[in-house]
């Protein structure tokens, strides 16, 4: 038996699948965690998300931005971008049974030592407070208000966390860290602009993970998103959205031991 995590998928089947070949993946014995993006820019959005949909009994995920993207583009909202490869989710026969599925995955998961979110955590936040605030959004998108919550959901503000938030404000923040934070100021604000390599990073910025003042330090903490990162692993940070899409590689974690797999992929889209 063994957990795997693996980086960011994004519509990337084919690779997902040899990847999983090349580690010899039993969906009766092993566990994988997927760290969002599940769907978006690559050809096969559709298939990858049948296959998860079909091993959920060994599959733990959490939403990343772009499948929050297509839950929203579903509903009538958000803005279809030219690059965007969801027609075959929303056309598929069996689109809504995956889409009614992605909207009651969670937005955080911990476990075995670790947790998971796809983007990053608010250095305010500790392990179980975040859980807690990721438990809030995962409310709303299972609950009979989904939609009103979908049409309100982006947007780049609020930057900085607050208990004294409410309402979609304190919704979207929550979501906004989860889903798209990779730097901060070193006084807490979020800013959602810079999605380059760390070298190329405003002086005025840090990622979310380097603050000494994180309170979600103690638990490692897998997580994708942040694709001009690169591999980058430590003791409690392991970012692990090696660039698939981008002609970049697939990877995978085993938790039990650390040991990395990594696949060469085929650049499905140009980097922009």
């Amino acid at each position: 038996m063994a957990s795997y995590a693996i980086g960011d998928i994004q519509g990337c089947y084919a690779p997902f699948q040899q990847l999983l070949r090349n580690i010899e993946f039993n969906p009766g014995k092993d566990t994988l965690w997927l760290t969002g993006d599940l769907v978006n820019r690559g050809p096969e959005s559709l298939e990858v998300l049948r296959w998860v949909y079909a091993h959920q009994d060994c599959v733990q995920i959490v939403l990343g931005n772009h499948d929050l993207h297509l839950l929203a583009v579903a509903e009538g909202f958000g803005k279809v971008h030219a690059s965007d490869t969801l027609l075959d989710v929303l056309h598929a026969a069996d689109g809504k049974v995956l889409l009614d599925w992605l909207r009651c995955q969670p937005l955080m998961i911990a476990g075995g030592g670790y947790a998971m979110v796809h983007a990053g955590l608010m250095p305010e936040w500790t392990i179980d407070r975040a859980l807690g605030l990721a438990e809030e959004v995962e409310n709303e998108l299972a609950g009979p208000g989904y939609r009103d919550f979908l049409a309100r959901l982006y947007g780049n503000k609020p930057t900085r966390w607050s208990e004294e938030l409410r309402g979609v404000e304190r919704l979207r923040l929550i979501v906004n860290a989860m889903t798209r934070m990779r730097l901060l100021t070193r006084d807490g604000e979020m800013d959602l602009s810079f999605k380059g390599e760390l070298a190329d990073a405003p002086p005025n910025l840090v990622p979310w993970f380097t603050l000494e003042r994180r309170r979600s330090q103690g638990t490692p903490i897998i997580c994708g998103h942040w694709s001009a990162l690169g591999l980058f692993v430590t003791d409690e940070i392991l970012a692990i959205d090696t660039g698939c899409l981008w002609g970049g590689s697939l990877t995978a974690l085993r938790l039990e031991d650390r040991q990395l797999f990594s696949l060469e992929c085929p650049a499905y889209q140009a980097i922009a």
